[in-house]
C-alpha cells in the first residue's frame, strides 16, 4: 500500500513536469505562482527524512520487486526536488550557506534517483556518505543545538 502511495505521488510529480515547465533558474511568476504548503518540519518530517532513509539503508532495504525498485525512484526523486523546495523564495534562509547545503542535497538526491532507476546499489550504497553530509552540513549552521548533548 505504501509502495502504491509512493508511486502515485512520483508519477503525479513527472505528470507535472513538462516541456514547458520553468527551468531551475526561472522564478515563479504571477501566471506560475509557487507557495509554500508545509511547514520546514513537515517537509523534513514527511518527505526528506524517510527518503533519505531509503538511501541510508539500502544495503539492509534493498527492492526485491519491481514495485519496490518503482517506490524507491519515488522517493529518491522525492529527496532530489525536496531540494528545489528548500531553494524557493521565502523558505531558502540565505542566498549564501543555505542555498550550498541545498544543492548539496540536489546533487546528492539526482545521483541516487539516477542510481535507482539503474537498480544500482552500489551506487547508492557509495552515495550514503554524500548524502549524510550534506544532511549535516545544514544541520550543523541551521538546526540550534545540533549535534550538542541534551
Amino acid at each position: 500500500m505504501r509502495a502504491r502511495a509512493l508511486l502515485a505521488l512520483s508519477m503525479a510529480v513527472l505528470g507535472c513536469a513538462s516541456a514547458s515547465a520553468p527551468t531551475p533558474t526561472t522564478t515563479p511568476t504571477a501566471k506560475t505562482p509557487a507557495r509554500h504548503v508545509g511547514t520546514m518540519s513537515e517537509l523534513m518530517a514527511d518527505f526528506i527524512y524517510p527518503a533519505s532513509d531509503a538511501v541510508f539503508y539500502i544495503s539492509s532495504r534493498t527492492p526485491a520487486t519491481s514495485e519496490e525498485w518503482m517506490a524507491l525512484q519515488a522517493q529518491t526523486l522525492m529527496l532530489a526536488e525536496s531540494a528545489n523546495l528548500l531553494m524557493m523564495p521565502g523558505r531558502a534562509l540565505d542566498q549564501d550557506r543555505w542555498m550550498s547545503d541545498a544543492k548539496l542535497l540536489l546533487e546528492a538526491g539526482e545521483a541516487a534517483y539516477r542510481a535507482a532507476k539503474d537498480r544500482d546499489v552500489a551506487a547508492l550504497e557509495a552515495l550514503s556518505d554524500q548524502m549524510y553530509e550534506s544532511c549535516v552540513t545544514c544541520h550543523r549552521n541551521y538546526r540550534p543545538d545540533y549535534g550538542r548533548p541534551r
